[in-house]
C-alpha cells in the first residue's frame, strides 16, 4: 500500500483534509465567553420574575421539589433564551448504564391552526419529565426487554446549556433516568443520592465538632483528563481502532517515550490550535478548564478543570470528552479516549481529585498551616482512610473496565492494589497521635536553589507520589485509578457513600466517649487514633510499581484484584450492599443490575476485540506476509525464507486457536461470561498479536497493511 503522510499544515485552523479554515476570534473578553451558552444563575436572575427566581433558588438550596407554577415560568424563560441562541429543538440529556450520554431531540415548534404556521412552545411539564424509549438501554435485569417505559426527570442543580451546530442549536437539559417502577437506570440518580447522604453525615459530625453554622456539605471533583490525538487518515486505516478504540496490532517503534522528551514539551501547532478551539467551546458551556499540556507518551495530552460540585463536575466531564472528540475532527484528528490505545507506551487515565466543602466555604480536607491543630481535618481525613481500607475492593471495582485491564498495574498507572499516600508530614502527625510520642508539628521549610536571582521556595510537607492510586495532594484526595473513558459518576458515588458511612462510625464512637464524660476534643482525638491504628495498613508512601510492594501488600492483607472479572464481585459483597442500602443510594436490586451490566459489557467488548483480531490477521496481515514470502522465494534467499515461514506458521497456529475460542463462545451470563472472555478469547487474541507483531518487523513496509506506531504517534 502507499503510505498516507501527515498533512503539511501551517495555519491556525485546519479542515479534515488539511486546508486552512482561518483563525479563531479569541479577543472576546473571558467574562463574556465563559458560560455564555449556559442557562446559569445570572441568566435566570435576569430573565425570571423576582418571585419565581427566589422560589427556584430556595428550592435548590433546601433540596426541595420545584412546584408546577415555578417550573412553567422557568420553562418559558428557558425556551425564549434558547430560541434567541438559535435553538430549534430541546433534549433531555441523561446518562444510562452505557457509560456515555443519551438524548432524544424534540422540536419547540408545532403547527398552529390551519394557516400553515408554527408556534414555539415549551411547558413546565415538558421541562420536568420526559419519556424516552428505554427498551434498548442496558438494565441488568431490572426490567424485562418488553417493558420499554422509562422517565427522564429534570435535574435543576445542573444548568441547561446550548450546543451549537453550523445548522442550528440545541437546548440540552441535564436529567436523571429511571424505570417505570422507579429504579435508577442511570449514573446521575445514585450520585445525587450519595451527595445527600454524605452531606447528612458530615453535618451531624460538624455539630459534634462545634460547627453550628454549616447547613450543607458538598463533595467536589476536579478531573484530569488524559487522551491521545492521531491523524484521522491513520485512524480510518485501522479497523481495530474503529471497532475497539485500541490497536490490536503494532510492533514497538525504534523511538517511543524512552527519551521522556514529550512530557510537558512544546505543543505542536495543529494540536494547540485544536486545544484552543476545544477550550473555547468548553468555556462557553461553563466548564472551568484550567490547564493543558503534553503527557508522557508521544501523541498524548491532558486537560484539567478547577473544582466543581460532584454532580456538575460529572456532567461537565461527559461534555469535555464529547467536545474533545468533536473538535478534533475539524483539524483532521481523532481523539482516542481508550485506556490503552497503544501497547508498550503509557495509557490514559482520569485523575479524580475529590474533596468535601461546606456551604460556608470551608474545605474539610484542608489541613491548614498546622494540620496537627486542625481537629476537623484530622477527623475527616481519618474517615476517608477508614472508608478506603474497608471498601478497597469496591473502589477497585468502581474503576474497572476492559480497557483498564491493559493499564492498571503497568508502569504508567497505579496497580490494582488500592492504597493511600499521605505524605511525610501527615504520616508524622498521625503517628504522633497514635503513639503519643514525637512532635506532630512540622516547622515550615524553604528550598534554596543556590542562585541569588532565584526566589526561595516554600516546601510542601511531603513529596508527591505518582504511583499511588489514592493520594493526598494538599487539600484533596486524588483517586488516580480511573480510566480515561470512564464516567465520574459511579466512582464518586462509591466515594461519597463509603465516606458517609465512615464519618457516621467515627462520629458515633466519639459521641459515645463524650457521653461517657470525656472532653469532646479529647474524644475526637482518641477516635482518630483508634481509626488510624486499625486502618494504617492501607497507607503506603513507597513505590507502588515495585514487586516488593506487591509482596508486602499481600502480607498486609490488601486485595490485588488484577482484572475486571476479579473486581466486579466486590459490587455485591455484603458490606457493599449494606452501605448502599443503609444510605439509600442503591438498592440491592440496583446494585445487581450494575454488576450484570458491567460483566456483560466486558464480555461483549472482549468478543468484539477477538473477532476483530481474527478478521484483521486473516484478511490483511496473513496475505501481506504471504506476498512477502513469495518475493523472497523469487529472490532465492533461503535463510530469510525459512525465518519468515516460521513466523507465518506461528501466526496460522495462533489464528486456529483464536478461531476455536471464538467458536466456543457460549451464552454464559454475568461473571461466568466475563471470565470465559478473559481466559479464552482475550488470551488467544494476545497470542495472535504477538505473532503478527513479529511479522511486522520483517515484512516489506509497502506491503504491510496497517499504519505503524511510528507513523501514528508523532504529529508535527
Amino acid at each position: 500500500m502507499t503510505r498516507i503522510r501527515q498533512h503539511n499544515v501551517t495555519a491556525a485552523q485546519w479542515s479534515s483534509n488539511g486546508e486552512a479554515l482561518g483563525t479563531l476570534d479569541l479577543t472576546q473578553p473571558e467574562n463574556e465567553v465563559f458560560g455564555s451558552n449556559v442557562f446559569s444563575v445570572a441568566v435566570q436572575r435576569e430573565r425570571l420574575p423576582g418571585k419565581v427566581f427566589d422560589s427556584l433558588k430556595s428550592a435548590l438550596e433546601s433540596g426541595e421539589a420545584i412546584d408546577a407554577e415555578t417550573a412553567d415560568a422557568v420553562a418559558e424563560a428557558m425556551k425564549e433564551w434558547a430560541l434567541e441562541k438559535g435553538a430549534t429543538h430541546f433534549t433531555h440529556v441523561f446518562q444510562p448504564l452505557t457509560g456515555s450520554t443519551a438524548e432524544k431531540h424534540d422540536s419547540f415548534f408545532e403547527p398552529a391552526g390551519d394557516e400553515g404556521k408554527a408556534l414555539a412552545g415549551f411547558s413546565g411539564k415538558e421541562l420536568i419529565q420526559g419519556e424516552p424509549d428505554a427498551s434498548s438501554f442496558p438494565t441488568g435485569g431490572v426490567r424485562a426487554t418488553f417493558e420499554a417505559r422509562g422517565y427522564t426527570a429534570w435535574d435543576p442543580t445542573s444548568p441547561a446549556f446550548i450546543l451549537e451546530n453550523p445548522n442550528g442549536s440545541l437546548l440540552c437539559i441535564p436529567t436523571a433516568f429511571a424505570s417505570w417502577t422507579g429504579e435508577a437506570l442511570d449514573a446521575k440518580i445514585p450520585l445525587l443520592r450519595s451527595m445527600d447522604a454524605l452531606s447528612r453525615s458530615a453535618i451531624k459530625a460538624l455539630r459534634l465538632l462545634g460547627d453550628e453554622e454549616s447547613q450543607r456539605v458538598f463533595t467536589t471533583v476536579g478531573p484530569e483528563q488524559e487522551y491521545f490525538l492521531i491523524d484521522e487518515q491513520y485512524f480510518f486505516e485501522r479497523p481495530d481502532l474503529i471497532s475497539t478504540g485500541r490497536t490490536l496490532f503494532g510492533a514497538q517503534p525504534p523511538k517511543g517515550q524512552e527519551l521522556d522528551d514529550h512530557y510537558f514539551g512544546t505543543i505542536p501547532e495543529r494540536i494547540l490550535a485544536c486545544m484552543l478551539e476545544a477550550e473555547l467551546e468548553m468555556r462557553k458551556l461553563g466548564i472551568p478548564v484550567k490547564t493543558r499540556h503534553n503527557e508522557v507518551a508521544p501523541g498524548q495530552y491532558e486537560i484539567a478543570p478547577v473544582f466543581e460540585n460532584s454532580n456538575v463536575g460529572s456532567d461537565h466531564q461527559q461534555l469535555t470528552m464529547r467536545t474533545l472528540e468533536n473538535v478534533a475532527r475539524r483539524y483532521g484528528l481523532v481523539c482516542l479516549l481508550h485506556e490503552k490505545p497503544f501497547a508498550g507506551i503509557n495509557g490514559s487515565g482520569k485523575h479524580n481529585n475529590w474533596s468535601m466543602g461546606t456551604d460556608t466555604g470551608s474545605n474539610l480536607l484542608d489541613p491548614g498551616d498546622t494540620p496537627a491543630d486542625n481537629l476537623h481535618f484530622l477527623f475527616f481525613c481519618a474517615a476517608v482512610m477508614q472508608a478506603v481500607n474497608k471498601h478497597q475492593g469496591l473502589l477497585r471495582a468502581s474503576a474497572a473496565n476492559i480497557g483498564q485491564d491493559h493499564r492498571l498495574g503497568a508502569n504508567e498507572a497505579p496497580p490494582a492494589i488500592i492504597s493511600i499516600f499521605l505524605g511525610s508530614e501527615l504520616v508524622k502527625v498521625f503517628e504522633a497521635i497514635a503513639t503519643g510520642e514525637g512532635d506532630p508539628h512540622t516547622p515550615a521549610s524553604f528550598l534554596d536553589l543556590g542562585a541569588t536571582v532565584l526566589p526561595t521556595l516554600p516546601m510542601h510537607g511531603g513529596d508527591r507520589n505518582r504511583t499511588s492510586p489514592f493520594a493526598f495532594t494538599g487539600n484533596k484526595f486524588e483517586f488516580r485509578a480511573l480510566g480515561s473513558s470512564q464516567s465520574l459518576a459511579f466512582p464518586n458515588t462509591v466515594l461519597n457513600t463509603i465516606v458517609a458511612e465512615a464519618i457516621d462510625e467515627l462520629a458515633e464512637a466519639a459521641g459515645a466517649k463524650a457521653d461517657g464524660g470525656m472532653d469532646t476534643e479529647a474524644a475526637v482525638i482518641e477516635v482518630v487514633k483508634e481509626s488510624y491504628l486499625a486502618n494504617k495498613q492501607i497507607c503506603f508512601d513507597g513505590d507502588n510499581y515495585s514487586d516488593e510492594w506487591h509482596a508486602e501488600a499481600e502480607q498486609r492483607g490488601l486485595k490485588n484484584l488484577r482484572t475486571t472479572p476479579d473486581a466486579l464481585p466486590e459490587m455485591l459483597s455484603d458490606q457493599t450492599v449494606a452501605a448502599f442500602e443503609n444510605y439509600s443510594v442503591l438498592s440491592k436490586r440496583e446494585l445487581e443490575s450494575r454488576f450484570e451490566v458491567a460483566a456483560e459489557q466486558y464480555a461483549l467488548r472482549a468478543n468484539i476485540e477477538a473477532e476483530t483480531t481474527f478478521s484483521i490477521a486473516k484478511t490483511m496481515i496473513l496475505p501481506a506476509a504471504l506476498r512477502h514470502l513469495a518475493l523472497i522465494g523469487e529472490a532465492g534467499v533461503s535463510a530469510l525464507e525459512n525465518d519468515l515461514r516460521g513466523r507465518i506458521d506461528e501466526l496460522v497456529t495462533t489464528l486456529d486457536r483464536l478461531e476455536t475460542a471464538n467458536a466456543d463462545e457460549v451464552e454464559l451470563e454475568g461473571l461466568e461470561g466475563a471470565v470465559h472472555a478473559r481466559d479464552r478469547q482475550l488470551a488467544a487474541t494476545t497470542a495472535v498479536r504477538e505473532a503478527a507483531d513479529k511479522l511486522e518487523k520483517v515484512v516489506a513496509d509497502d506491503l504491510w497493511p496497517l499504519p505503524k506506531y511510528e507513523e501514528m504517534l508523532f504529529i508535527k
